[in-house]
């Protein structure tokens, strides 16, 4: 029914930039294989099909496949939801005996490892980029900051942004103002606030760090302390930014205090405050979200009498709320409204309206206008492959769900740990003979690709192979468990 990616018995879960790659680079008498079109969609295709290491070598290290720094970054970029695989592609080429890493691929290899949260390769590749004096970047840094705090690990972040001189990148003002906003999208505004008042002075903060913590504030809903922070702000001397008031007016609604946000946006036009899009599209979006679509349409409509025009965010913003709290024809009427217009819709909008008519059960139309994305050059992304295998399979299809995930395993969207999720936790809704061992096979490549398991998931799985006697499966599971050093152990054959 769908393809399955073979796991190699000697597949290694954690990549090693020294030697044991160097044993897969070994020359061999055997003839290179014929090198695919030097095209990503090719490449891809061919790094994922591979199930030889060295024949893979061999036919990467081709001289007739012209490699650019840019074409590295696109394979990349379409491995990166296969996280194994892309390193162990960009492993490979840091063996090609005339192509060097750019600064940007070994940025993306970092990103890769320690999404993996394999920190010992992360620093290998920091030492490597040192060595070959192409870095550590300020942006290298900022990467791993936020693997940090996206971890739960914000005191090494920290740390990290401390001890940025240790390894030949002196820190500034911007990457200053960049730690405390990874702390602050982490919602550690308290650590990040912490920080700001100890360093303030030393890197002079300017606008752009008030307005990062005064977000943060906004963030957690705490507009009364983003308030006291711009007050601060002007005591210092400096002048608030549009940024500034749309952050305010933003956290206004984000924390419910609609008519606070109401009050704070009619404020600016009685100042005569410079509005742009993004205000307006801020007071649409945050009446709409509490349902109120008079309000909110009517501003929309009133924004081209100010003289500042829509943009398709600003559209996106509407078609949504009206998705949620009015009705999907009403959107699906503004997104043709917005058509004719002149404008082209993007993939957040075509988002929203596949969201909307799937939640209205109308999961043909839905098919209809993931069809009509590519007449706007824009491709399905994982989230709308995400969409609509959820709502087939809460429809009861699972076979649409795994066809489209079928789909994504050959085309040039790969899927991410949700789609696993999906997948699997429909196999036990359903509980059909056969879905306990699709759910396996479905864990298992999604090992394979580097997303991790919930535990929960973990557990229920081996129990039920267990239990139903499909004991070959199970141990499977068990032998990535030892590679990858990351289930639960106390499971026994």
């Amino acid at each position: 029914m769908f393809t399955l990616l073979k796991i190699s018995p000697h597949h290694s879960k954690r990549l090693s930039l020294h030697s044991p790659f160097t044993t897969t680079l070994a020359p061999s008498p055997s003839p290179s294989p014929s090198p695919p079109a030097a095209s990503p969609t090719a490449i891809v295709s061919l790094i994922l099909t591979s199930t030889n290491p060295q024949t893979l070598t061999q036919t990467l290290h081709s001289p007739t496949l012209p490699w650019t720094p840019q074409l590295v970054d696109q394979i990349i970029k379409r491995l990166w939801n296969h996280a194994y695989k892309a390193l162990h592609f960009f492993t490979v080429l840091s063996y090609h005996p005339t192509y060097s890493h750019s600064l940007s691929s070994f940025d993306h290899a970092v990103d890769l490892a320690a999404r993996l949260r394999d920190y010992k390769t992360v620093w290998t590749l920091v030492h490597r980029m040192k060595s070959l004096r192409l870095g550590p970047t300020p942006k290298t840094f900022a990467i791993i900051a936020e693997r940090y705090a996206s971890a739960g690990k914000a005191d090494r972040a920290v740390k990290l942004f401390l001890s940025m001189h240790e390894h030949g990148c002196g820190q500034s003002l911007t990457s200053f103002n960049t730690i405390l906003d990874v702390l602050c999208k982490e919602k550690k505004v308290e650590k990040a606030y912490n920080l700001f008042k100890i360093f303030r002075g030393k890197f002079k903060a300017d606008v752009v760090s008030y307005n990062v913590i005064a977000n943060g504030w906004c963030l957690v809903k705490r507009t009364g302390k983003a308030l006291e922070i711009l007050t601060e702000m002007v005591d210092t001397g400096l002048e608030p930014n549009l940024t500034t008031y749309n952050i305010m007016l933003k956290g206004y609604f984000r924390a419910g205090q609609i008519e606070e946000g109401w009050r704070f946006f009619l404020e600016m036009k009685k100042r005569k405050c410079e509005m742009d899009v993004v205000t307006y599209t801020t007071v649409v979006h945050g009446f709409g979200v509490v349902g109120e679509i008079k309000r909110a349409r009517k501003v929309f409509d009133g924004m081209i009498k100010e003289a500042v025009l829509p943009s398709v965010a600003t559209y996106n913003a509407l078609i949504q709320v009206l998705c949620k709290k009015d009705s999907v024809e009403n959107a699906v009427v503004l997104f043709e409204e917005m058509v004719r217009k002149g404008y082209v819709p993007n993939l957040t909008t075509y988002n929203v309206v596949i969201r909307g008519l799937c939640h209205a059960g109308e999961m043909e139309r839905a098919m209809e206008f993931m069809g009509r994305m590519k007449d706007d050059e824009c491709e399905p992304n994982v989230q709308t492959y995400n969409i609509m295998i959820r709502y087939f399979c809460d429809a009861g299809d699972v076979e649409k769900g795994l066809d489209l995930f079928e789909k994504m395993g050959t085309g040039d969207c790969l899927p991410n740990l949700d789609t696993y999720n999906i997948l699997i936790s429909a196999m036990f809704v359903r509980k059909k003979s056969d879905d306990l061992l699709v759910a396996g096979k479905l864990l298992i490549e999604m090992v394979d690709r580097g997303f991790m398991p919930r535990k929960f998931t973990l557990n229920r799985i081996l129990n039920g192979l267990l239990l139903t006697g499909n004991q070959g499966l199970a141990k499977e599971i068990l032998r990535l468990q030892s590679r990858c050093g990351r289930f639960p152990r106390q499971f026994k054959l």
